[in-house]
């Protein structure tokens, strides 16, 4: 499954109503969750012990792969927020959903990776230690570069940023389109070149 060892494959199910009663959701939640989820389970558990070739992590000393059935494909990630928030281990989550797999990971922020066909998806396990592992997985699933200068938190940052100023360009693109008044539509244009200047100079 997913690619990994079969030392590592379990089948422990996740039911959805001892998991509403341990984490004392309100129903509104409940609702919400279920709307999405259909079942869960957790799949896989990976540590030294189930892969003696990697090395426990300074950061990461073993990890989970938590399969969720959704109900349908556009999902609410808090959903899948909330799972991480009230699991406290760390997670790779496989979103499934019509044959097709979608992985997801928190690291910094939620990182998810393409929808891809069952039998294409796989999770990679790449370095030496559970540190590299899971590093590398992030990147996979993020589509950051794990052997860039920068770090895979700066990345993050600078693509949130990057996407946050194309919505604000977008935007002033419109006013300036729909603005009539001579000088706020040059003020607004003004606005707007400093912003691709922005962009332009990352």
């Amino acid at each position: 499954m997913y690619g990994l060892p079969s030392s590592t494959l379990v089948n422990r199910p996740l039911y959805k109503t001892a998991f509403f009663e341990k984490c004392n959701l309100k129903a509104a939640e409940r609702d919400h969750f279920d709307a999405d989820v259909s079942r869960m389970a957790i799949v896989a558990y990976l540590s030294p012990a189930k892969i003696p070739a990697l090395h426990p992590g300074q950061e990461v000393k073993e990890f989970y792969v938590l399969q969720v059935q959704l109900k349908q494909r556009d999902y609410d990630t808090k959903n899948i927020l909330l799972l991480q928030k009230l699991i406290p281990q760390k997670i790779v989550f496989a979103l499934e959903f019509d044959e097709e797999v979608q992985f997801c990971i928190y690291h910094t922020r939620l990182q998810q990776s393409e929808w891809k066909h069952a039998s294409e998806a796989e999770i990679p396990l790449k370095g030496l230690s559970f540190d590299d592992v899971w590093n590398n997985i992030v990147a996979e699933i993020g589509s950051l570069d794990n052997s860039a200068e920068e770090t895979l938190e700066q990345q993050i940052i600078n693509r949130e940023e990057r996407e946050k100023l194309l919505r604000q360009i977008e935007v002033l693109e419109k006013r300036c389109r729909t603005e009539k008044q001579t000088r706020k539509k040059y003020e607004l244009h003004q606005q707007l070149l400093k912003l691709k200047e922005r962009i332009a100079n990352e």
